[in-house]
């Protein structure tokens, strides 16, 4: 299957310059040949290309699918960006291929970047959701102050990941199946103690996600993975 994403679809379309170029230039596809589009909300549509150019392929659809491969769940990561920036790029598209709907970046106290530009991270999961097939495209939200975000979240399972020594339950051992879950995972020096603090205000759990200690892209992944093996159990 070959995917291809528009957020906008009508009846008959013209993909993108990108797009278009990768079909003519890349993949030598001609008028005749069928191929599948996602608009990122979960709609798969089954196309017949009817021109073909660098800068304009015209397609008519022929099927849609809507709802497709939707997950039973709802996945939200609040991650306090690393200061290599490459680390967050490749959270970001391994996340995107598992499985995530909304990705949020945290100014913590020790955080280290304070600036992220999600323009080239949507770049990044539009070409992840193509490898992968998937008809789901994440929403990255800007960056927001750590208290700002914790008081404004009403996930039916909220969890925050912290190095500190306490009483902390593995993640898996606390999956409630289908529901709308938030874990927040802090920066290389980790969240504060203040922050923690108001986190368990909050109502967030205080998680484990491995005997060992992860990188901060690393736990976020890690976190990602558990809960979609969980629900698919």
């Amino acid at each position: 299957m070959k995917l291809f994403y528009e957020p906008e679809i009508l009846q008959k379309f013209s993909l993108n310059e990108e797009e278009s170029r990768h079909c003519k230039k890349v993949l030598r596809l001609k008028e005749g040949d069928i191929i599948y589009i996602t608009d990122g909300k979960g709609s798969l549509f089954k196309s017949e290309i009817l021109e073909i150019s660098e800068k304009k392929t015209y397609v008519n659809i022929l099927e849609t699918k809507n709802n497709f491969e939707k997950r039973p769940y709802n996945l939200h990561i609040a991650i306090a960006p690393t200061k290599n920036i490459e680390r967050i790029e490749w959270f970001v598209e391994k996340t995107t291929e598992i499985g995530i709907d909304k990705i949020s970046f945290l100014l913590c106290e020790n955080s280290e970047r304070k600036l992220i530009k999600t323009e080239r991270l949507n770049k990044i999961i539009e070409a992840a959701m193509k490898q992968s097939y998937k008809t789901y495209h994440p929403l990255v939200s800007e960056m927001i102050k750590f208290e700002d975000f914790i008081k404004n979240n009403s996930s039916q399972q909220k969890f925050i990941a912290h190095c500190e020594d306490s009483n902390k339950e593995y993640l898996a051992n606390l999956i409630q199946k289908k529901s709308d879950y938030i874990i927040l995972i802090g920066p290389e020096g980790d969240f504060s103690t203040k922050e923690i603090a108001l986190a368990l205000e909050y109502n967030f759990l205080a998680i484990s996600l491995s005997n060992s200690r992860l990188r901060t892209e690393t736990a976020a992944i890690v976190a990602c993975d558990i809960i979609s093996i969980i629900n698919n159990l």
